[in-house]
């Protein structure tokens, strides 16, 4: 009886692994069983570091706000206090945006939030 070797849907599948690890270097592109691993490996850091530069860039913002907060003498949760209060959803993205690109806006929604402060944030 004929050996059946499954040659083409192997190779297809082989070839299939080689394009997506296509730049990765010596054995982890031409070698299938490193290429395997390699590969699953990526997706697994592609998936945890797109929530982690969310996370970053959130940071960024709030530094951003924080800074131009406190240039015009309030700090970053008083601001944010006052916005809720006064039922604003800026979200951070484009708080940071105004404060870098359009001071004069910034001010604006600055004094919009000082006047909807809460009594116990006022002073300090």
């Amino acid at each position: 009886m004929s050996r059946a070797r499954s040659g083409k849907t192997v190779l297809r599948r082989r070839a299939r692994l080689r394009k997506l690890t296509k730049g990765f270097r010596a054995g982890r592109h031409n070698l299938h069983r490193q290429s395997e691993v390699a590969l699953m490996r990526a997706r697994a850091y592609a998936y945890r570091d797109r929530r982690v530069r969310r996370r970053d860039f959130r940071r960024l913002w709030i530094v951003r706000i924080s800074a131009a907060c406190r240039m015009n003498g309030l700090r970053y949760s008083q601001l944010i206090a006052g916005l809720t209060n006064a039922g604003i959803e800026l979200d951070r993205k484009s708080l940071s945006q105004l404060a870098i690109h359009d001071m004069d806006a910034f001010k604006a929604v600055l004094e919009l939030a000082k006047k909807h402060l809460p009594a116990g944030l006022k002073n300090g």
